[in-house]
């Protein structure tokens, strides 16, 4: 299964690190890309590559002008359309059917006021709590219900930093490119 991430609404100034831990948690998490859509943030993105290029793996960012377009799109190549909502399914009781659907999936993150057409194309709308709280903290539960905690054990190749797992102080392996 491939996953990618929608964030919708990103706006320069006010969203940039909310926009940026969007990316961070979806490449983290097991996505292969990330679209971004609304003000084109040309240094967020090449920040993003920057963090790629250090921390290793395949995982791109895009920006797109027409996320309908995209979602359209992903929907007639066979997508499955993951729209994360206060709104929607709780989704510890959906994440089997989804995870069952053997589907390449885009997830989709709001910002402001969604769509109405983004629900109604989504496969599932999906609750993380039906509560107010971040796209951040959405997504990064998503992402660890579909993967079944096996984020946990993703390797990223070509890093030039590794994180060592120790319980006291800080290890990192230092890689030469």
């Amino acid at each position: 299964m491939n996953i990618s991430v929608l964030r919708l609404d990103h706006r320069i100034g006010r969203d940039t690190r909310i926009t940026t831990h969007v990316c961070l948690t979806a490449r983290a998490f097991g996505a292969s890309k990330i679209y971004l859509a609304g003000e084109k943030d040309v240094k967020l993105m090449k920040n993003i590559e920057e963090t790629v290029n250090r921390w290793g793996g395949d995982f791109e960012v895009e920006y797109i002008k027409n996320f309908m377009e995209l979602i359209l799109k992903s929907r007639g190549s066979g997508k499955k359309i993951v729209h994360l909502t206060m709104y929607g399914s709780k989704a510890h009781k959906t994440i089997d059917e989804i995870r069952d659907s053997s589907s390449d999936i885009l997830i989709i993150v709001g910002g402001s006021k969604v769509p109405t057409e983004v629900y109604d194309n989504a496969d599932w709308n999906v609750s993380i709590t039906n509560q107010p709280h971040s796209e951040v903290s959405s997504l990064a539960v998503f992402q660890h219900l579909l993967m079944d905690g096996n984020e946990f054990d993703l390797k990223f190749e070509d890093s030039v930093f590794e994180i060592i797992p120790t319980n006291e102080g800080k290890k990192v392996n230092v890689n030469k490119k």
